[in-house]
């Protein structure tokens, strides 16, 4: 049988939402052309997030188990996140190469001793092939919600299932730890952060620097793992979803242990799955269920660990550059971000607000600003004080000043110190997780610590909503940096709470550092 061509031509393509291209790419590839036409996907007869969300993800019934003995399917890609509360949930979840029958986590307080047995949800993938160059895949992700654990406790726990038991004395490697978040906020804790990490030597780097951080947490601020390489939300020709096998595989090191809190980039919308591009997405993460429309929008949501709460948000919504869902949430989401943002700061143990999410607010690489980010998000994290903004999507490192009203509120120079609620909120890019570097603008060197380049302005510029480059030169372009890198945040509570916020390099070396402090 021939495998379909998975493209969508080009000149379509440019005019397309995510969820026309959904329709279009289910209408070619089941053969149902009068479901639609290309004609009515090109006048935009569907547009936004119209129709089922990822439930859809697959568009067949859950296959048979597979026919080999579950003894020889071996998990793989193991990763961490935790539920709404950190405290008393965390979220397990795997991959296995075949369907397999009864999957299942062990957990316990040794890792000799892993006696509570929790069922898991078996979610599967399938993704057409490509003619002449990709089979079709069959993929299966499994997650299991551990609720109900104790506060600021080590847990030990191992998958399986039917024929697979990590609890057997063959399998003891196969057993991993995780800890809770404490019920009260420690004296101090570490978290971590990057996005655009891919699948890459380089990205691979990142395991052993992070670990050593020994951080509580990791943010990654979305595109995971490139198997959408062109990221325009357009033309899915080149997409290979068993990229996300060696993704997965890659990571586990890291996010086998330390909970791996991702949010939505626009490489990881993939149009077959689901109307909105997220049901990949959903099918491989299981991420707190505290957003406006968890199902629809996995990338969306906020947990609180000790006293800093943390809000993750899918850019993609509101990204004039690349508009294939501006709208999707209807403005759902921003609603439900004010509302967040508010509660969390009326808290009385959140001393610090962080918000991370792809595309950049404050930015003069390759991709620059985001218009949609400034116009929707950025007068709320004003209102609110947003204590510090995570993006990624230029693969370089860059840092403002504290900006407030669109222009410099302090200066900020490495090492320095600043308060949001006289100053405004620093903004960081943190785009250097793994994937080919970017730079800054002709002229404009790196500036970092050890190499500070002082410079009064940089010629840049922001995305309109007609797609248009609206040049502008800025002040607020503080810390330059064109290698990888992620954040290493250490929270401090007490009474002079600060986040002491550092950029490292791979090897190790710091090139950034600053603090955030209130009410000390």
């Amino acid at each position: 049988m021939e495998i379909p061509d998975f493209g969508i031509p080009p000149r379509l393509a440019q005019r397309m939402s995510m969820a026309e291209q959904h329709e279009y790419l289910r209408t070619r590839l089941s053969r149902r052309r009068t479901l639609v036409t290309a004609g009515a996907v090109a006048s935009g007869l569907l547009t936004g997030c119209s129709g089922p969300g990822p439930a859809t993800a697959g568009t067949r019934p859950a296959p048979a188990t597979s026919r080999a003995p579950g003894s020889v399917v071996t998990p793989f890609g193991r990763h961490l996140a935790f539920g709404a509360d950190p405290r008393t949930q965390m979220r397990v979840s795997w991959q296995v190469p075949l369907a397999v029958r009864a999957p299942f986590v062990r957990v316990g307080l040794r890792p000799d001793d892993l006696g509570a047995r929790v069922e898991a949800e078996l979610r599967d993938l399938y993704t057409p092939g490509v003619r002449g160059t990709r089979p079709a895949v069959e993929q299966y992700y499994v997650h299991a919600a551990l609720d109900g654990l104790r506060p600021g406790t080590t847990y030990y726990y191992g998958v399986g299932h039917e024929g697979f038991d990590p609890a057997s004395s063959g399998r003891r490697s196969t057993v991993h730890s995780f800890r809770t978040a404490p019920a009260a906020p420690p004296e101090s804790f570490v978290f971590t952060a990057f996005g655009d990490q891919g699948v890459s030597g380089d990205a691979a780097a990142n395991n052993p620097v992070l670990l050593r951080q020994n951080p509580a947490f990791h943010l990654h601020a979305g595109d995971i793992c490139y198997a959408n390489p062109t990221g325009r939300g357009k033309d899915a020709d080149a997409f290979d979803a068993t990229q996300w096998d060696l993704f997965l595989k890659q990571t586990e090191p890291v996010a086998r242990s330390v909970p791996w809190m991702v949010t939505t980039g626009n490489h990881d919308m993939e149009a077959w799955y689901s109307p909105d591009g997220y049901g990949g997405q959903y099918a491989r993460f299981a991420l707190p269920d505290s957003g406006f429309d968890p199902r629809t929008a996995p990338g969306v949501y906020a947990f609180t660990y000790g006293n800093v709460g943390v809000v993750a948000l899918d850019a993609n919504d509101v990204s004039y550059e690349i508009p294939a869902n501006l709208g999707c949430s209807g403005g759902r989401q921003t609603r439900w971000l004010d509302r967040t943002l508010g509660e969390l700061r009326a808290a009385r143990d959140v001393d610090f607000v962080v918000v991370f999410f792809h595309h950049c607010a404050y930015s003069t690489s390759t991709h620059a600003s985001d218009g949609g980010v400034r116009a929707e998000w950025v007068p709320l994290f004003a209102r609110h004080q947003v204590d510090l903004v995570i993006n990624g999507h230029n693969h370089v490192y860059e840092r403002t000043d504290a900006v407030r009203n669109g222009e410099v509120g302090k200066p900020v120079p490495i090492g320095a110190s600043t308060d949001p609620r006289r100053d405004g909120t620093v903004y960081v890019t943190a785009g250097g997780g793994g994937k080919t570097l970017y730079g800054f603008p002709a002229g404009v060197e790196d500036s970092y610590e050890g190499h500070v380049r002082d410079r009064e302005s940089v010629a840049s510029f922001a995305w309109t909503r007609s797609r248009d480059r609206r040049d502008e030169t800025v002040g607020w372009s503080r810390v330059r940096y064109t290698g990888f890198s992620f954040l290493a945040v250490e929270a401090v509570s007490g009474a002079a709470p600060r986040l002491k916020v550092s950029a490292l390099a791979q090897s190790g070396e710091r090139i950034d550092h600053f603090e955030v402090r209130r009410g000390g």
